[in-house]
């Protein structure tokens, strides 16, 4: 059996996916980033943020669901965000 990826979709539905999602997201907040993001990953040690974590295919299909990108780790995406809102 091929391993698979449970991905978010545009419509916030989760699916499974044959490739891993490529970037990461908090349910919660409604932020999208990279996966190795420092800010997420200091939560995660902690043990928060990983029970609303959840992953993206593309960072168009992050935005389509309502998520914003994150001003740490995508900062130039977060400024171009922050200037269109």
């Amino acid at each position: 059996m091929a391993r698979t990826w449970r991905l978010m979709g545009a419509d916030r539905r989760l699916y499974e996916s044959a490739l891993p999602g490529a970037l990461g997201g908090n349910r919660r907040l409604r932020i999208y980033g990279r996966l190795d993001c420092p800010s997420a990953l200091r939560w995660i040690a902690k043990g928060h943020y990983v029970k609303n974590r959840v992953f993206f295919a593309d960072a168009a299909t992050a935005v389509a669901a309502g998520y914003r990108p994150c001003a740490i780790c995508l900062r130039a995406e977060w400024l171009a965000y922050k200037a269109g809102s």
